[in-house]
């Protein structure tokens, strides 16, 4: 008999039906109630043992961890807690799970734990509500994009190009790394002996490839990892991440927010009406794990409500400017509690900042524009005044910075001004400054860090409890 998916089974109205449920072992009480977990939902279905007539051998077989098949007839339960159970008549054993050996006991673990078995985490109620709501929000996001009529681009993974400026790249050679590779006069490594003929790097972002598809289709949408080789162990950065990039021809920066606006609005709803059960179980989580912090430390709000707080109101659109004169008059600036303190415009905003406004002075998302021009990339657009340029970040709550984007520099001059004033050679971006020789024209884009808007929205506190296998400094297990 072809097995029923457990979501299918507990949301079955027709009972005394013959069924057969595959999945693992949750717990198994008194010899007689197994609690099955398929991975299909977050809740079990109870399925009722007659352990007076099955064989002494196969119930100690039925282990936590075990994955096994059973066979009965569904019930209206006798119990609470669930609507229907299954009477079994038939039980097998697919494999066996060794109960004093297996990590993820029916218990409490710490989530450091749970990181250093992240092959078997998933297993866990908490983080098989996480991966189900990441798989619903990653296919929001082609929906959101696919409605528009945005086409989906793949952008190369392995590139000679740097967009960010960022200079902490992940280096990709063929050359031996035991000394012997070809060397140059000066006896830097020649690279034109090696596979590409040139210096490439794991990519940390595919948007100035994108800017070229967007100067031809339009608007366009990339969905793909990225890499960042920054030797930062914070509960936000990941050396290996998946990253959102829209760019469309036409345009402006104003447009372009409430592009990324709409965006996340419409990713967020989506999840929430699509993730019911999943989110009420993180939300129980996070209020649970909130009980032993200061009072003074917790949310204001449940994940649901702060979910829904995002829907129900505008983000709030400042200026960098005006941005720096809230924190220089703020109470923590004044009294010294900011690690970085604000005493004159052009400092680069850290996280504490970008929370305070978002968190105590606004309470609701910022975006922030027309950033300082020496922070920010070279292919942002310069404003008039020569200082600012047509940048925009996103600011959530207990998050920070969860967007970045801008109105890109379509004038050739000025970029080739900016990219010499940087020293970046333009035979290196020959091919992006085309787009500025034939047909240029204004256009916007921004850039999402998926696992900041999945660390958002299952209320997680650190970033490699959102991603299946996470990737940081002095870790690539698994």
């Amino acid at each position: 008999m072809k097995h029923i998916k457990v979501i299918d089974l507990l949301n079955n109205t027709k009972t005394l039906q013959e069924v057969t449920a595959k999945g693992w072992v949750r717990t198994f009480r008194n010899n007689q109630f197994i609690a099955l977990n398929d991975g299909s939902t977050i809740n079990n279905i109870q399925c009722v043992v007659d352990f007076e007539n099955t064989a002494e051998e196969t119930l100690k077989r039925i282990t936590t961890g075990a994955a096994v098949s059973v066979t009965g007839t569904l019930q209206e339960s006798q119990g609470k807690g669930q609507s229907v159970e299954i009477q079994v008549t038939k039980i097998e054993i697919l494999g066996d799970s060794d109960a004093e050996k297996y990590p993820i006991q029916p218990k409490k673990h710490s989530l450091e734990f749970l990181r250093e078995n992240a092959h078997l985490r998933v297993r866990t109620n908490a983080f098989g509500a996480i991966m189900r709501v990441r798989s619903v929000l990653s296919f929001a996001v082609h929906q959101y994009f696919q409605e528009k009529g945005f086409v989906y681009v793949n952008t190369p993974i392995i590139t000679g190009s740097d967009a960010e400026g960022a200079g902490e790249m992940f280096k990709v050679t063929a050359l031996p790394l035991d000394g012997s590779a070809p060397r140059n006069e000066d006896g830097s490594v020649n690279y034109k002996e090696d596979f590409f003929g040139k210096q490439t790097n794991l990519t940390v972002s595919g948007q100035l490839e994108g800017e070229t598809f967007a100067m031809a289709l339009g608007q366009i949408y990339t969905f793909g990892p990225t890499f960042r080789a920054e030797n930062s162990n914070t509960s936000r950065h990941l050396a290996e991440f998946w990253m959102i990039e829209p760019e469309v021809a036409f345009n402006d920066l104003a447009a372009n927010m409430d592009l990324a606006e709409d965006f996340i609005k419409y990713v967020i709803k989506y999840t929430v009406e699509k993730c019911e059960d999943d989110l009420k179980f993180l939300e129980s989580r996070l209020l649970e794990e909130e009980k032993s912090k200061p009072q003074a430390e917790r949310s204001e709000m449940s994940l649901l409500q702060k979910l829904n707080f995002v829907l129900d109101n505008n983000f709030k659109r400042v200026s960098y400017t005006e941005a720096i004169d809230i924190l220089k008059n703020s109470k923590p600036n004044k009294n010294k509690k900011f690690n970085y303190i604000i005493d004159e415009w052009g400092a680069d905003l850290q996280s504490e900042h970008e929370r305070f406004l978002v968190e105590k002075h606004f309470k609701c998302p910022v975006i922030l524009f027309d950033y300082p021009a020496k922070i920010k990339a070279f292919y942002m657009r310069l404003n008039d005044d020569g200082q600012t340029v047509r940048a925009m970040d996103i600011l959530f709550p207990g998050i920070g910075e969860i967007v970045g984007g801008s109105q890109r520099e379509e004038r050739l001059d000025v970029l080739i001004e900016k990219m010499k004033a940087l020293g970046i050679e333009e035979e290196e971006l020959w091919w992006y400054l085309d787009t500025r020789r034939f047909g240029s024209a204004v256009h916007s884009g921004f850039g999402l860090g998926f696992e900041r808007l999945v660390l958002f929205v299952t209320g997680m506190t650190n970033i490699r409890d959102v991603i299946p296998f996470p990737r940081t400094p002095q870790n690539a297990e698994f």
